[in-house]
């Protein structure tokens, strides 16, 4: 063991002189996108397949919905507990489902992409059954103080499942376009592979949308229990514009298009300035897919309000490349981007995919630069930005440490999660009672006992520090849409300088989307509260 540590050290050491020495470290962007799809499956919820790769987990949550006579077994836990949160699980989705429509050939090249369409899938079907009737959506799967009050591993969670649901008595537009959004994006992912599936997704797709729009308000008004851990800080109107414009590419349809130029000043489009892409603010991934239609010269009539999109989508590319001025997001001292302490790496990994696919729909529209007020960032520039900080991410930063557990020489051993930090079910099924876990594992000192393989971890403070302690959840819980960008932007750099424009079987890339957006938006929530 001593042997073993001193040689990760030596290594450790040798990294921080490379980077002190402004060479950087060679990354292996295939094996990290293999990782950070991997993680997903750590995640899931339900009867866990025969392809299930993460051996330490089990089927969990077989009970879920039960009690509100609906089948809700299935989709995904946020991060660290054993609460299923439909906001951010509906991004992670659409997210994922955007790194595929982008990178599907890259993803295919290097051995990725079945598992990337199994992970989306997972997150689909489930919201195929959270959604039985046209103006209804289950969007939480239990109180996130209840699942906060124990320390278990998702296969024997004693706490109660109570679902919570929208309806057009309890409306929640912002939940239901995310998940609009998703079902739409996923609908392009399996459009050729599997026709039918993706007819179902588009239908349920529109229909949320007609709900989320017809019947407006915030979610957590309506699920007042998710406020505490994951709050709608921007309100409704941006995910009704981004779950318009997703509808635009999956169908084409026009209406969908006239509902995002119409309301593109009353709800914010042509107005935010935002360099945050987040689970909570979508503005940017607004800007940037208008940007996309406008590029392929799809506008028609609308040209001149995509246009104005179109700066937004600019703003955010000049601010993260720091050639903005007033709206230039604030870097650590070894060059991260930093917009708050709990969970940064979530707007760094959205936004490095934002910064890749924008780079790339530039350069395929033959367009020169954005013009910054400090100057032109051109496609190459940008795109060599958002290496940057998938390189940090991943181990060329002071500390020469990856960010990315089970990634690189060093990374986080003791990440917060309840399944990763208790003996795996599998090797020990003896029951581990409610607050059993925190008695015993949740203060144990040390290396998880489970590897949370491909996990992206809430990162650095603003001066680069770490502290790798299980306790430390602001900065060692990693959540799922940490990863679903991270997916798309890792194929890309995995592809080196070759751009496959080509459409790999079961995908249509024709409507791949197009980043640029804008800088200094206000408090967004990070992770969630306490453990």
């Amino acid at each position: 063991i001593a042997m073993g540590l001193l040689v990760v050290l030596v290594l450790a050491a040798m990294a921080q002189v490379a980077y002190c020495a402004g060479g950087g470290t060679t990354q292996n962007y295939r094996e990290a996108l293999a990782k950070s799809i991997l993680f997903l499956e750590a995640q899931r919820s339900g009867v866990l397949p025969a392809s299930q790769r993460v051996g330490w987990r089990s089927n969990s949550g077989l009970q879920d919905g039960k009690a509100n006579g609906v089948d809700l077994t299935g989709g995904y836990y946020d991060a660290g507990d054993n609460v299923k949160f439909g906001l951010p699980m509906a991004f992670t989705v659409t997210m994922m489902s955007w790194s595929v429509l982008e990178y599907g050939g890259q993803m295919q090249a290097a051995g990725e992409l079945g598992n990337a369409l199994e992970a989306i899938k997972w997150g689909t079907d489930y919201f195929v059954k959270a959604h039985p009737e046209p103006s209804v959506l289950y969007g939480e799967v239990i109180h996130g103080d209840t699942d906060h009050f124990c320390w278990q591993r998702p296969e024997e969670m004693t706490t109660s499942r109570q679902a919570y649901r929208l309806d057009p008595q309890r409306p929640g537009s912002d939940l239901a376009g995310e998940t609009a959004a998703a079902m739409a994006a996923a609908s392009l992912v399996f459009r050729r592979s599997n026709p039918g599936y993706a007819n179902l997704l588009l239908q349920h797709s529109k229909q949320m949308f007609d709900f989320a729009d017809k019947f407006r308000g915030r979610y957590d008004a309506s699920i007042p229990v998710a406020r505490k851990y994951y709050q709608s800080v921007s309100g409704y109107s941006d995910e009704l514009l981004w779950a318009a414009a997703w509808l635009f590419q999956a169908t084409d349809d026009r209406r969908y298009l006239d509902y995002l130029a119409n309301n593109a000043d009353a709800m914010g489009g042509t107005g935010w300035s935002t360099a945050m892409f987040s689970w909570d603010i979508k503005y940017a991934g607004v800007q940037v897919l208008a940007a996309k239609i406008l590029l392929q010269g799809r506008a028609g009539a609308h040209a001149a309000v995509l246009q104005r999109y179109r700066q937004k989508a600019d703003f955010f590319v000049c601010a993260s490349l720091g050639k903005q001025g007033y709206g230039n997001v604030k870097r650590t001292p070894g060059g991260l981007l930093y917009h708050m302490q709990w969970n940064n790496l979530q707007y760094v990994t959205s936004g490095s995919f934002l910064l890749a696919a924008y780079s790339d729909s530039l350069a395929a529209a033959r367009q020169a630069a954005v013009w910054c007020p400090a100057g032109p960032a051109s496609p190459a520039q940008i795109m060599a930005f958002a290496k940057s900080q998938v390189d940090y991410i991943l181990g060329s930063n002071p500390r020469a440490t990856s960010y990315m557990v089970g990634y690189g020489f060093i990374y986080p051993l003791e990440a917060h999660h309840r399944g990763a930090s208790i003996v795996s079910f599998q090797s020990n099924p003896s029951f581990v009672a409610c607050k059993a876990g925190y008695a015993i594992w949740y203060p144990r000192k040390g290396s998880n006992p489970n590897l949370l393989d491909g996990a992206i971890v809430g990162g650095p403070d603003e001066n680069d520090n770490f502290v790798d302690d299980r306790n430390n959840y602001q900065q060692t819980e990693a959540p799922t849409y940490n990863n679903a960008p991270f997916m798309g932007v890792l194929a890309r750099l995995a592809a080196g300088g070759r751009l496959d424009r080509s459409i790999p079987d079961g995908l249509d890339n024709q409507t791949s989307v197009a980043p640029s957006l804008s800088a200094v938006a206000a408090g967004d929530q990070g992770v969630h509260a306490s453990p």
